[in-house]
């Protein structure tokens, strides 16, 4: 990356917002820490404030890395056909005007020489403050297609970053020209991990294979019931690692409790896998998994043999999609919807456990639409974008 001149970025301004949900606010605080670091290669830093809703993720993030927050006033559109939801509209709708009133001010105030979009609908305030006062807006869409915030903030924004090449068809014709590809940021620990850590942390035996099975922080009980009905079947030929999430941990145990004795000792089962999952994932032959983009971004850059179970439905639909494209190019197992049965799923595990060229297939082509230096170039873009102002 170009050092840029310290006495030109010497105290960069840069307002930050993004959050709602994990995929929004960590891809942001990824590129805080990427941007802080290449800033001080410089001898420069930036000066950040994080614009968000004073109870999201976001504020609690802010606060845990020294970013200055604001908080403000915004409403959310609602896509569910309730009348509850409905009415729930008919309110936000006027919270929006006083949340984009608040979001010029603090644009004002701050002068920010870029503002950086991650989306959730608290960026459309600040979004929109930054068009309406000239300040260059660089967002960042994390799926293949793109969300409803971030629908509306490509009307609007100086550069579009975008984690998929084909995510570019999904933009407006118009605004395909400030399109680029980065990647979505992933924290540069989850590529560091250490396979003989992770071992030696679960009691796990060097010589069989790994099966790493995760549906997240909070665990997903599609997920975990479907590898609960196949552990007799797939543990005589590796070993599985399961996070489970704190509310199936009880259950899973019992589980583990009833398989026969010969096998127990190749089933670990915990709540969460706290700082260890960077080795755990260096670790893991095959990961079984949900599809969010998140999740997807490391294992990808990472270079895994992954089978997909997509949370369905989600916003747009968009963990089949990237799951349905990343098996389409021969990068990854999906089961989805009639096809997330115990049956196909222990089919895919074991063919995959018993054909290892078959899984380096996979794991090669995974490794294709990984982009391990996703931070970097978001980082590289808003500091082109600050230079530009």
């Amino acid at each position: 990356m170009t050092i840029y001149s310290a006495a030109r970025l010497r105290k960069v301004r840069v307002i930050v917002t993004g959050g709602g949900t994990g995929g929004h606010t960590y891809p942001a605080l990824t590129t805080i820490r990427t941007l802080r670091a290449r800033l001080a290669e410089a001898g420069a830093e930036p000066e950040l404030l994080w614009v968000g809703v004073a109870h999201g993720l976001e504020a609690k993030i802010a606060r845990q890395e020294n970013v200055p927050f604001k908080a403000i006033t915004t409403g959310k559109l609602r896509r569910s056909p309730n009348l509850r939801e409905l009415g729930r509209n008919i309110a936000d709708a006027f919270r929006i005007p006083l949340g984009v009133l608040q979001a010029i001010m603090t644009v004002v105030r701050t002068r920010p020489a870029v503002v950086f979009s991650t989306g959730g609908y608290v960026c459309v305030p600040i979004g929109v403050a930054a068009w309406l006062t000239r300040r260059p807006l660089v967002m960042h869409e994390q799926i293949l297609t793109l969300g409803l915030a971030n629908r509306i903030l490509a009307q609007l924004a100086t550069r579009i970053l975008l984690s998929h090449e084909s995510s570019v068809e999904h933009l407006p014709a118009r605004a395909r020209s400030r399109a680029v590809v980065t990647g979505n940021p992933i924290r540069p620990e989850v590529l560091a991990g250490n396979r003989a850590a992770a071992l030696a942390a679960y009691g796990l035996d060097p010589d069989l294979p790994l099966v790493f099975v995760t549906g997240g922080a909070q665990g997903a009980l599609q997920v975990n019931n479907l590898v609960a009905e196949i552990l007799p079947d797939i543990l005589p030929g590796c070993q599985v690692l399961h996070q489970c999430g704190e509310y199936s941990f009880t259950r899973m145990q019992e589980v583990a409790a009833a398989l026969p004795g010969y096998l127990r000792d190749r089933y670990r089962v915990v709540d969460y896998v706290h700082g260890e999952l960077p080795d755990v994932l260096a670790a893991a032959d095959i990961v079984v998994a949900r599809s969010g983009a998140g999740t997807v971004a490391e294992l990808t850059a990472l270079g895994k043999a992954c089978v997909f179970i997509p949370l369905i439905p989600t916003g747009g639909d968009e963990q089949r999609r990237t799951a349905r494209h990343l098996a389409d190019a021969g990068a990854a197992r999906m089961l989805a919807g009639p096809d997330a049965t115990p049956d196909r799923l222990r089919d895919e595990v074991i063919a995959l456990l018993k054909d290892p060229r078959q899984r380096q297939r996979l794991a090669d082509n995974a490794r294709q639409h990984g982009r391990p230096d996703a931070a970097t170039a978001v980082a590289r873009q808003l500091i082109d974008a600050a230079r530009k102002d």
